[in-house]
């Protein structure tokens, strides 16, 4: 293991340490391990929280700030957070509209949410709705979940849910926005390498030297087959068409495409895959009509990429070009 780290138990907080160094308009709470939006609570204003293992950054404490997220909270790597972790982090942005949860669909996560939300109604009468991200078409269920798992469109939900409480809209109507990017979403992802957990000094699962994992999940879960490596055009169109007929996406549709990197692939490679994705979604008459492409809800060092279809409307399209300002995402301002 070749890792830039001191000691493997510390790198959370050591991490959250140096992102609080980078980013002074933020607040970040070492004892609870939480980032939190510099000016929170924002009156008047619906308060978004979300969280979750960490070791997928710049996911979620990268997308803490103006029109996305107001707190977030870091677990161990690849642990869900807390309940009391959740509770401190849905206090500290209650400015009395209410508080949106976000919550991947792993069982850990949507559990402790579930609890910490209980417990926010109890001690301060908060009024908090969760929106469950569940996106993945590869598989059904998983080691971690009932249901399809919640990856890559949990960035796309956080942005649009984010610019509606913004905007000043309650609780019930960013709620709204953030299911419907849910439902409007489909994503699928593949590895070429496994990641290495700090703590545990080795690949999570072994990979030959001319394996690919289709269908991975962003813990290392097993996807839906393994296969020899292939180019770059066969494995788009692996990916491409699970998620374009699930829906599904038709002709005439204009989408949001995101293709994500895993937190060890280039970024020259995957303006390559974006490039085959893009033809074969020409192909078939569906427009891409917003993109977002780099490493944003990663695996610590896995080699591989994930797609992520959103279809638009003109109020979905409109709040991803609002402003946003963030470690992660910034335009507008």
């Amino acid at each position: 293991m070749k890792k830039l780290i001191n000691d493997p138990a510390e790198v959370v907080d050591a991490a959250l340490a140096g992102m609080a160094a980078a980013h002074p308009e933020l607040r970040v709470d070492a004892k609870q391990r939480l980032v939190i939006r510099g000016d929170a609570p924002v009156a008047g204003k619906v308060g978004l929280v979300s969280g979750g293992g960490s070791g997928h950054e710049p996911l979620h404490a990268g997308f803490v700030g103006l029109g996305m997220l107001d707190a977030a909270c870091a677990g161990e790597i690849f642990t869900s957070p807390v309940p009391d972790q959740i509770l401190a982090a849905t206090s500290a942005v209650d400015a009395g509209a209410g508080v949106l949860h976000i919550v991947k669909n792993y069982t850990g996560d949507v559990m402790n949410f579930e609890m910490a939300a209980e417990l926010a109604a109890a001690d301060t009468g908060t009024e908090v709705l969760a929106v469950v991200v569940s996106d993945d078409v590869a598989v059904q269920d998983s080691l971690y979940t009932a249901g399809r798992r919640g990856v890559g469109a949990t960035v796309i939900l956080e942005k649009m849910a984010g610019a509606a409480a913004e905007q000043g809209r309650p609780l019930s109507e960013v709620a709204r926005i953030a299911t419907k990017v849910n439902v409007q979403s489909r994503s699928m992802g593949m590895a070429l390498t496994s990641g290495t957990v700090p703590a545990v000094g080795h690949p999570t699962f072994e990979l030959g030297e001319d394996e690919m994992e289709i269908g991975i999940g962003i813990h290392g879960e097993p996807g839906r087959r393994r296969l020899p490596v292939a180019p770059a055009h066969e494995i788009a169109g692996m990916l491409v068409e699970p998620i374009r007929t699930d829906l599904p996406f038709t002709r005439g549709d204009r989408v949001l495409c995101f293709l994500n990197g895993m937190g060890g692939t280039p970024l020259i490679e995957l303006y390559l895959m974006f490039d085959e994705v893009t033809r074969m979604l020409r192909g078939h008459g569906v427009e891409i009509a917003r993109s977002l492409v780099g490493s944003y809800i990663t695996s610590l060092d896995m080699a591989g990429c994930s797609i992520t279809l959103t279809k638009l409307d003109d109020e979905l399209t409109a709040l991803w070009d609002a402003p946003v300002r963030t470690p992660a995402l910034r335009w507008g301002i």
